[in-house]
């Protein structure tokens, strides 16, 4: 039994692109920050981000990769509004496995930002539960209004069969 079918090696190489529509805002900035019970003077006010040699007030790092390119999308039915693959994986869970973010500069308020996801890689392994799981990497790319890259995120994500033993797969 194998996860990994020809139709999803087929996936690899596959883009989505989410463009931001507004810029990320002040507010956002600061209920992430308080959300993070961060209250670095550079998230929260104009004067601590000019002290520390910022035009306005940044971004924690991780918000542009929580924000708001996907909040012109509806959710699903889970209520969830982000990127998915949405893999042809029936029977599995999918557990986020890891996450490697590349920052190039403080993001502000002023900034609008889009996204481009592309799947890396699909590969196939054992699992100490019996059966196999399938590991799948895929790149975000953030990029500002000018179209310079911001940011870099690479994700790992692992489909587990439900039940290993009753999962039927081509």
């Amino acid at each position: 039994m194998t996860l990994l079918t020809d139709e999803l090696r087929s996936w690899v190489g596959r883009e989505a692109h989410y463009p931001g529509r507004e810029a990320l805002g002040r507010a956002s900035i600061r209920y992430f920050a308080l959300a993070l019970d961060d209250d670095n003077p550079m998230y929260l006010d104009e004067a601590g981000a000019l002290e520390a040699g910022h035009a306005d007030i940044v971004a924690p790092p991780t918000l542009i990769c929580e924000s708001c390119q996907y909040a012109h999308q509806r959710p699903d039915a889970d209520g969830y509004i982000g990127h998915d693959w949405h893999l042809p994986l029936p029977h599995c869970r999918m557990i986020r496995a890891a996450n490697d973010y590349q920052f190039m500069r403080p993001v502000l308020a002023s900034d609008v930002i889009s996204v481009t996801w592309t799947l890396e890689s699909l590969t196939e392994k054992p699992s100490s539960r019996g059966g196999s799981q399938l590991f799948v990497q895929s790149v975000a790319s953030y990029t500002d209004a000018r179209g310079e890259l911001v940011a870099i995120n690479r994700e790992t994500m692992v489909f587990q069969p439900v039940n290993p033993d009753a999962a039927s797969y081509p």
